[in-house]
């Protein structure tokens, strides 16, 4: 036996082909460190033929655990540097034996790279997935949980050793759970097919509710069995389901849905995520009277029957809420006190618990409930707060929405300064008379116009001839019949309509009224005189038709007013004549265009920001020779009949535009001028083309302009007036409504027109400072164009008062007699120094007082 062969321990054979078959690695090293034994495994491991290493030096190995002076048992992981410098993982462990008084060293080691990888990469999976904000849950096939994900136990309250072992159906699930839903997609996967989503109400370890999306896969192994089950689960609750609300609303709103409608689409949706509840919303009238507005699964018995119930203390959960303005809550209604008189009902369908919550205006009052029906005694979850607190504040929304467009179309209807029927509802009571008026009979229409109205405004101002005609307004319907009707054409015009009234009749109530108005009015201080005229026709007898009875009452008027005005006429066949001076004003409106008869005053428009001047707006006047000042109330109207209102509108533009270039070369800086179009220059498709050339023939900017237009001409269909629109916002002219608030807009149509400019109608101005109907139209016309990005302006400020509601409204622009009227350029521009002189006095006067200031703290210190 050779050396090398003495220092190899000696194994009995079947022993060392066991150890050659070994998958671990098996080293013996004995007292002198000299490795005796290395088997087939350690070959691998090491890279080394054993032929190497048999009788050599341990050291070989590198292993730290033999080259200590005492070799004690180790067991640990280790990282093995190999003699060609690559590195593995090992798991080594050793353990000393002795034999025959000989001390032998064995080592074990086996590769672990793999698995040590794997363990990373299973670290780095588990630190990501605790990092998400998604809960994970794996399973077996059989559903029992195997690991959860620290966003698990944030949203459902089990820690993992909580949830590990058992089955997810009974951890998460509940009574409102879709398991069918699950149970497919499971099912599904199970067979062979896709991942899969649903969206699923679960509940948290306190019986909370929770809407979740699930997003359901399988993990399979090489044979494409299903080995385990992966869920991720992500928090819908506010993100989609109490957003979908939200988006039902705004989206119906949009739509102009009725809100009835809109109630009813609202509780459906609820009852769809918090399937354990009866949705209710029921409005409170001005007169705190109940009226429902949504409540689908309710017995349309028991809603009728709350129909009309009044509030108060005592009155069910809703009728209580809107009484005291807290939620209120009766977890059972066959014994609540509250619920005495009205338990019947409810208790029949097994509803037994109510929850209602007031919703409240942004003035504080309560304008309706929303109520929870429960089929058990008990209280709201946490869940079902979160829904009411959301739709408490989008109720609120979409109710004061729907009295404001009530508000609105009563304003369509009605007058807004007198509440009387306005135009538009004239024709329709004047059409509903002349259909009920039977063979034989007769109805009176009788025009009124105060005389000299004008010179009111002129001396007194607007508010004052505001204050005049609704004094007028009492007045005539305390001298008129129940049966007749007073409406308000506008300015300073009425109309009484006089069913079943012959000519006698009539006269008889004109000349009733011109004593009336004998007595003068009083304006504040002052005793103002008064007087109308008056002019009546009949059907059947002078016309068939409303518009030519209008014609010839208007006609009688004017006759009136020719006859010293205070009286009244009856319209007769010479009346004719009235047609011949209307053509006769016509060719003098026809002259007056043609010779540059017409001017242009400029009234001033100043930034509530900090006084200085937006611009300016151009007012077109006419004074005739012969007639006189001619109200451009007269004049525009007539020009639009006859077709002279394009050719004034654009006449007023390049005037408009000469007169800015003039004083921009007189280093009068005007930021823009507005002027004043008709729906039919929109209609022209060849507008904008003519802007351009106007502002490049005075070399003026684009925003140096500023087109206004009625609600009615971009409410209107006409595809030609939408384009010459968005043609004149892309040459950069600015658009703006004017008069806004006294039509009937569209806001979902308004958004995408390319308006930049809102003017609040002056009509809102009078009452502003103590009408909260007033007050809240101008606030909404503010929020709007706020949102819209829009600037608004303020038209028809004559008071300080009126100035500071609208700045602290944040209005960002006013106008009115606050600061000028109507002026000639000429005064305009003595205007304009007067007022830079008066900011720069009080400019220099807040300097001095900031420097009076520094010098007393200089002192002081």
């Amino acid at each position: 036996m050779s050396a090398s062969n003495c220092l190899v321990t000696e194994i009995p054979d079947v022993l060392r082909a066991a150890l050659e078959c070994a998958d671990d690695a098996i080293i013996i090293v004995d007292d002198a460190h000299r490795i005796t034994h290395f088997n087939a495994a350690a070959e691998r491991i090491w890279r080394l033929a054993r032929a190497e290493v048999l009788g050599g030096d341990a050291a070989v190995l590198t292993l730290k655990c033999l080259q200590a002076d005492t070799i004690t048992d180790f067991r640990d992981e280790i990282s093995l540097v190999r003699r060609d410098g690559s590195r593995i993982k090992a798991q080594v462990a050793t353990s000393s034996v002795t034999v025959v008084g000989a001390t032998h060293h064995i080592v074990f080691a086996r590769d672990v790279t793999l698995d040590a990888d794997r363990r990373v990469r299973i670290g780095l999976l588990h630190a990501v997935s605790d990092q998400t904000n998604r809960a994970v849950i794996i399973t077996d096939v059989e559903q029992n949980i195997v690991y959860v994900n620290s966003a698990f136990t944030t949203l459902f309250g089990y820690t993992s050793e909580e949830a590990e072992g058992r089955r997810a159906g009974e951890l998460i699930a509940g009574c409102h759970t879709d398991r069918t839903a699950i149970a497919k997609l499971v099912k599904r996967l199970m067979h062979g097919g896709r991942r899969g989503e649903a969206e699923v109400l679960a509940y948290d370890k306190d019986g909370e509710e929770i809407w979740v999306c699930a997003r359901i896969d399988a993990f399979r192994d090489k044979k494409g069995r299903v080995k385990h089950i992966f869920a991720l689960l992500e928090d819908i609750t506010e993100t989609k389901q109490l957003r979908s609300l939200q988006q039902l609303i705004m989206g119906s709103l949009a739509d102009e849905v009725p809100i009835t409608d809109i109630a009813d689409r609202l509780c459906r949706r609820v009852e769809e995520i918090a399937p354990d509840v009866v949705c209710s919303l029921l409005h409170v009238d001005a007169a705190g009277l109940v009226h429902p507005l949504g409540g689908p699964s309710l017995p349309e018995d028991y809603s009728r029957a709350l129909d009309g119930i009044a509030i108060g203390p005592n009155v069910g959960s809703c009728g209580t809420a809107a009484f005291y303005g807290e939620p209120v809550l009766a977890t059972d209604l066959d014994t609540d006190p509250r619920w005495q008189p009205y338990k019947a009902m409810p208790l029949e369908v097994g509803l037994r618990a109510c929850w209602s919550t007031p919703i409240k205006a942004k003035d504080g009052r309560v304008i309706a409930t929303f109520a929870f029906y429960f089929r058990e005694s008990r209280a709201p979850s946490k869940w079902h707060r979160r829904i009411v607190d959301a739709c408490v504040n989008l109720g609120a929304f979409a109710i004061e929405r729907k009295e404001a467009r009530a508000e609105i179309a009563r304003l369509a209807y009605h007058d807004i300064l007198t509440g009387l029927p306005n135009r538009a509802q004239l024709r329709h009571l004047i059409t509903t008379a002349i259909d009920a008026c039977p063979t034989g009979s007769h109805v009176a229409l009788a025009f009124l116009d105060v005389d000299h109205f004008k010179d009111v405004n002129d001396t007194l101002g607007h508010a004052a001839g505001d204050e005049l005609l609704i004094q007028l307004a009492q007045r005539l319907r305390e001298h008129i019949g129940p049966e007749d009707m007073l409406g308000r054409l506008g300015g300073d015009e009425f109309v009484i309509l006089l069913p079943q009234r012959a000519a006698e009749g009539a006269e008889r109530v004109a000349a009733g009224i011109t004593e009336a108005l004998s007595a003068p009015l009083r304006l504040g201080s002052k005793l103002m005189p008064m007087s109308a005229s008056i002019g009546i026709s009949l059907y059947p007898d002078h016309a068939t038709d409303i518009d030519t009875l209008m014609q010839q009452a208007d006609a009688a008027m004017y006759m009136a007013k020719q006859a010293g005005r205070s009286t009244y006429r009856l319209f007769s066949a010479e009346m004719n004549g009235l047609a011949e001076q209307r053509l006769a004003l016509i060719a003098a409106l026809r002259k007056a265009i043609a010779e540059g008869l017409l001017t242009l005053s400029y009234q001033p428009q100043i930034r509530s920001c900090d006084g200085a001047i937006h611009g300016v707006e151009a007012l077109a006047r006419w004074h005739d020779a012969v007639l006189g000042d001619i109200s451009p109330a007269k004049f525009i109207p007539l020009a639009e009949e006859c077709g002279l209102i394009e050719q004034i509108g654009l006449w007023s533009v390049r005037e408009a535009c000469r007169q800015m270039a003039s004083w921009r070369r007189a280093g009068l800086n005007i930021p823009s001028v507005s002027v004043n179009l008709s729906p039919i220059n929109f209609r022209n498709v060849t507008l904008a083309a003519r802007l351009k050339d106007i502002l490049s023939e005075y070399e003026l900017p684009s925003d140096a302009l500023m087109l206004e237009i009625t609600e009615g001409a971009f409410m209107q269909d006409s595809v030609a007036a939408l384009e010459t629109m968005n043609a004149i916002r892309e040459l950069g002219v600015g658009l703006s409504v004017d008069d806004f608030g006294t039509g009937y807009s569209s806001l979902s149509r308004l958004a995408h027109l390319p308006i930049r400019e809102l003017k609040i109608d002056r009509s809102f101005m009078r009452d502003i400072e103590k009408d909260a109907g007033a007050l809240a139209i101008a606030t909404a016309v503010v929020r709007v164009g706020q949102g819209l990005g829009m600037t608004v302006v303020g038209e028809g400020v004559e008071t300080e008062g009126q100035r500071k509601v609208l700045s602290e409204l944040g209005c960002d622009v006013v106008q009115g007699f606050l600061y000028a009227p109507a002026l000639a350029p000429v005064a305009f521009e003595r205007w304009l120094i007067e007022h830079c002189a008066e900011q720069a006095r009080a400019m220099l006067g807040r300097l001095d007082l900031a420097l009076v200031d520094k010098v007393a703290a200089k002192r002081s210190a």
